[in-house]
C-alpha cells in the first residue's frame, strides 16, 4: 500500500459541519411518497464517509478524505452531472443521516437486511470477507476459540454485529478501526474483527506486531459493499446504478482498484 495511505489511516479524523444536503428540509416528516422518488436537486450530492477506512477512506496529506470509495463516487458524479460534496462522519450516524444531512453514503459499507429496512442500496460494487486481526503468532483452531474473548470493533460495522453473536464476548466499540487495533497493541482487547483490505492495512503498519486470520476460515460470509441511497428515491438508484455500470465496462472502476486497492 501507499506510505501516504498508511500515514491516513491512523491520522485524526477533522472536525466537519455537517449541512443540508441537496436543498433538502431537515424535517423530513412532511415528505410525501411522491418525494421520495425524486432527487431534490440536480447539481449536488452531498455524500457521506467515514474517513478511517483505508484503502477504501481515509484522510490524505491535505487533510480532505480520500480513497477508493471517494474516488468512485466523485466518477459517478461526473457521469451523472452533480456535484459531490464529501462530508466526514461517524460511522454509525451514516445510515440515519442520509435524506437529511446527507443524501447517500460510500464507506465500506455492507449491505445487510437491517440497514434495509431504513435505506435501499445501490448495485454492489465491491465483495469483501471480515478478518480477525491477532497478536502476532495468535492462532485459532476454529470459531470456538473466539467463544469469551475481548474483541474490539468498529461501531456500526458488520463486524460488531458478528462479534456480538460469538458467545461469551466481551465487545468493546471504537469510532476508529485504528484505536481498537492500539488497543489491541496495548493488550485491553484480544482480537479484533474488521473486514479484510483494511486489515491489511494494519498488518503492514504493525507488522511486528499484528497477524491477520482470514474470516472465511472461522464461518465469516463473503459481503457486499454498496452505496446507502433514500429509502424509496428510485430515480437517484437508476443514475448511480447506470453510472457505476458505465464505470464498470469503461475501465475507469479497475483502475481506481488498482491505483487504491492493489498498490
Amino acid at each position: 500500500m501507499k506510505k501516504k495511505l498508511f500515514a491516513a489511516a491512523l491520522a485524526t479524523i477533522m472536525t466537519v459541519s455537517l449541512v443540508t444536503g441537496c436543498g433538502k428540509s431537515t424535517d423530513t416528516s412532511s415528505q410525501t411518497s411522491e418525494d421520495t422518488n425524486q432527487t431534490a436537486s440536480a447539481d449536488k450530492l452531498v455524500v457521506g464517509t467515514n474517513a478511517e477506512f483505508p484503502p477504501f477512506e481515509y484522510l490524505g496529506d491535505d487533510g480532505e478524505p480520500d480513497g477508493f470509495d471517494i474516488a468512485l463516487i466523485k466518477a459517478i458524479g461526473e457521469k451523472i452531472g452533480m456535484e459531490v460534496e464529501i462530508q466526514n462522519m461517524e460511522f454509525a450516524s451514516l445510515v440515519t443521516s442520509i435524506g437529511s444531512k446527507i443524501d447517500v453514503a460510500i464507506a465500506g459499507m455492507t449491505v445487510t437486511d437491517e440497514r434495509k429496512e431504513t435505506v435501499d442500496f445501490s448495485d454492489p460494487y465491491y465483495e469483501a470477507v471480515q478478518c480477525i486481526i491477532v497478536p502476532e503468532g495468535t492462532v485459532f483452531a476454529s470459531a470456538d476459540d473466539l467463544k469469551g474473548l475481548k474483541i474490539g470493533v468498529q461501531l456500526g460495522t458488520t463486524g460488531e454485529f458478528i462479534a456480538e453473536d460469538i458467545e461469551g464476548a466481551e465487545v468493546s466499540t471504537y469510532n476508529k478501526a485504528v484505536d481498537a487495533v492500539n488497543d489491541l497493541n496495548n493488550g485491553r482487547v484480544d482480537c479484533v474483527i474488521i473486514d479484510a483490505n483494511p486489515a491489511s492495512v494494519f498488518e503492514a503498519q504493525f507488522p511486528d506486531k499484528v497477524d491477520v486470520l482470514q474470516g472465511t476460515a472461522y464461518g465469516f460470509e463473503v459481503e457486499n459493499y454498496a452505496i446507502a441511497l433514500p429509502k424509496g428515491d428510485t430515480e437517484l438508484a437508476n443514475k448511480i446504478n447506470a453510472a457505476l455500470k458505465e464505470l464498470k465496462e469503461d475501465g475507469t472502476y479497475n483502475k481506481l482498484v488498482a491505483q487504491y486497492i492493489e498498490n
